[in-house]
């Protein structure tokens, strides 16, 4: 079962490697089950044991049936979560039907609606401006630099 891991090394079994998930994992309130694992960032998927992920690992090593064909998805939408009752295996096209939409970018702006579609912009406009903003600053940083280089006067 553990040879249908991708990126799983091949020095764990089924019990040192729920083992190895438990140690690097801590209850949180809410129930979930966190896996701290190569990257130090916290809310994304985690890879673990060699470059596996940890859910998928953690979804053979607890609740086993596992099937290549589709994907282990988590019921509490936390990407770093291992808890066994949180993971549950559905196809792509479930997966995809299941995502929503966060109504928040990730800096916190409120997303607008796009009228055409009726769903929230993928891109939220004030970071957009900020990042164009911020582009425009090196952009004009750049010029100056490289006008001093050649003994220009800046403008």
């Amino acid at each position: 079962m553990l040879s249908q891991i991708r990126g799983l090394s091949r020095h764990f079994t089924e019990e040192t490697l729920r083992t190895y998930l438990l140690d690097r994992s801590a209850r949180m309130e809410d129930g979930c089950l966190i896996v701290r694992g190569y990257g130090s960032q916290r809310g994304v998927y985690q890879k673990v044991a060699g470059r596996a992920w940890a859910h998928i690992a953690a979804y053979v090593v607890f609740v086993g049936d596992y099937s290549p064909e589709l994907e282990v998805d988590h019921v509490c939408g936390v990407p770093d979560c291992i808890e066994p009752t949180h993971l549950r295996q559905i196809s792509h096209a479930e997966n995809c039907r299941s995502r929503q939409q966060q109504p928040r970018c990730r800096n916190g702006h409120d997303r607008e609606v796009d009228t055409r579609t009726g769903r929230y912009r993928k891109v939220c406009r004030r970071c957009n401006g900020d990042a164009q903003k911020r582009w425009r600053e090196r952009q004009a940083r750049q010029v100056a630099e490289g006008r001093a280089s050649y003994g220009r006067a800046t403008d």
